[in-house]
């Protein structure tokens, strides 16, 4: 079958190959690809321990064509999303059933493969910080694929968001999402802040922390800056603030999530941010758009069939 393989050779590591056909479990179902949402941590920071021709990918969106063997999860013919550690850049992949939910005739398969690692993400890291109705919250790095949820789904909990991005253009389209403010870095930011949900680690996650009121939290999600990070405690306890600083792990066993989500996109509660979209014989072009902080929100590839 054809698929997206690591090629170190390549200038972001990925091209259009051939691959060999998944090995389905017994609790597993059988997935044809037809959307791909591609991933910053995944381009970013995978390829550490890959082998050349290895087929990578979190997120995809299909039609079932085998279901499992143990009686489990959707029959043959249902649209579902998709999440794994691999496998999701090929026309089929094998997927447990604990990590994919079923997709409403009415949501389009492309938006649904945003879902799993970018929404999931923001649904699981917003639930650590605790209630947030009435609370501001903050969402750095909100322009991107995660930023964007977060800061749909805080809102949808009731929380006051504010949105830090890179640029005055990034931050296009976050009132409309719910964002109470957009900020150009997080030095724009005044008062406390509840929680914050941190895309971008850094200098950022820092001056995050610095925010908290009394009791609040920070969540770590991702480290875009490609920076390390340095805080000063005492400067805190100095100021009275004072929170906690969490290292977030999105975890396994998504579909519960998946399926939530789904349900959202499927009433017109969330959008989902795709910034980029073409067919997959492009996933060079965009994995370098996505590098290169080119794509506000999500890119996603098409699977031809």
């Amino acid at each position: 079958m054809q698929a997206i393989v690591y090629d170190p050779t390549a200038a972001r590591h990925v091209r259009l190959g051939d691959a060999p056909e998944p090995v389905v479990g017994p609790a597993q179902v059988l997935v044809e690809v037809h959307a791909i949402s591609l991933n910053f941590g995944e381009l970013a920071f995978k390829y550490q321990d890959s082998q050349a021709g290895d087929v990578h990918g979190w997120d995809a969106a299909g039609v079932v064509l085998a279901a499992a063997a143990d009686g489990s999860g959707p029959p043959v013919g249902a649209r579902v999303a998709t999440f794994g550690w691999s496998g999701a850049w090929a026309q089929r992949r094998a997927v447990d059933v604990a990590e994919l939910a079923v997709v409403a005739d009415s949501v389009d398969l492309g938006a649904a493969a945003t879902l799993p690692v970018a929404g999931v993400t923001a649904l699981r890291a917003l639930r650590r910080l605790g209630p947030v109705v009435g609370r501001r919250v903050l969402v750095t790095g909100a322009s991107g694929g995660v930023g964007r949820f977060a800061v749909q789904l805080a809102a949808h909990a009731g929380a006051e968001v504010v949105a830090s991005v890179g640029s005055v253009a990034r931050g296009a389209g976050l009132l409309e999402l719910g964002a109470s403010e957009v900020v150009v870095g997080v030095e724009q930011v005044s008062g406390p802040v509840f929680g914050a949900l941190d895309n971008v680690g850094g200098h950022q996650l820092a001056l995050a922390f610095g925010l908290l009121e009394p009791g609040g939290a920070v969540q770590s999600i991702g480290m875009a800056s490609l920076a390390p990070t340095t805080i000063d405690p005492e400067a805190m306890r100095r100021s009275g603030g004072g929170g906690r600083l969490e290292c977030f792990s999105v975890g396994g066993e998504m579909g519960a999530d998946i399926a939530y989500l789904c349900r959202l996109l499927a009433r017109g509660e969330i959008d989902t941010p795709i910034g980029w979209r073409s067919e997959w014989d492009r996933v060079e072009e965009a994995a370098d758009a996505l590098l290169s902080r080119k794509v506000a929100g999500k890119a996603v590839l098409d699977v031809p069939h």
